[in-house]
């Protein structure tokens, strides 16, 4: 997969994850990560998938409308892509958080849907349910952030309380702050995800 990597202060540092939205590049959310934790190593991800010269993680059939195999593959290669690139770089593992966005937030919700241990946390703007119907893995202690919309017309209010009570049920801490700037990425939101991110990390 492309992406790029910068090494973390020290070695205790926590790894982010970097996944962004439709149409972006491992280049998105440089800014944000050094909002969340300018001391993280980073490990940003461009998706594998493009829709009319867009890179996506995933496949849609419509808008809000996932490709299930395609998101199932994508997640599963994600995944190993993770696992290689800790030993390819050094990082530990076990303690990657995911920041995502709006598409990249939907994978990273797929990874927690699907890989006990794979994020030891996650930060997720804008997300969608990323499937139903599915068995969760144990998350019991693992802290999330949400990011929402009341007025969101991608992602409806309802399917972020659906995300964050199936989120919980599998154990996971999961804290959801509302905004009303639609599908839009606001400093405020950024500043509450690196206020949330401080009082679970450091």
């Amino acid at each position: 997969m492309i992406h790029l990597f910068k090494k973390g202060i020290n070695p205790s540092s926590s790894t982010l994850l970097l996944l962004h939205g439709t149409g972006g590049d491992e280049k998105d959310l440089l800014p944000l990560a050094h909002v969340i934790d300018k001391d993280a190593a980073i490990l940003s991800v461009r998706g594998n998938i493009l829709e009319n010269g867009m890179p996506r993680f995933f496949k849609r059939l419509a808008e809000g409308v996932f490709d299930e195999e395609s998101l199932k593959t994508e997640t599963e290669n994600l995944y190993h892509f993770i696992k290689k690139s800790a030993e390819q770089y050094g990082f530990d593992s076990t303690n990657v958080i995911a920041l995502g966005y709006s598409n990249g937030a939907n994978i990273a919700a797929s990874l927690l849907y699907h890989y006990p241990n794979v994020l030891n946390g996650a930060i997720l703007h804008h997300p969608m349910v990323p499937l139903r119907n599915i068995e969760l893995p144990d998350l019991t202690n693992t802290p999330i952030f949400i990011g929402a919309g009341i007025n969101d017309p991608i992602c409806p209010a309802e399917e972020s309380k659906e995300l964050k009570n199936t989120l919980e049920a599998a154990g996971a801490e999961v804290t959801i702050e509302w905004g009303n700037q639609g599908h839009s990425l606001t400093q405020l939101e950024v500043t509450a995800a690196a206020n949330w991110y401080r009082r679970q990390f450091y």
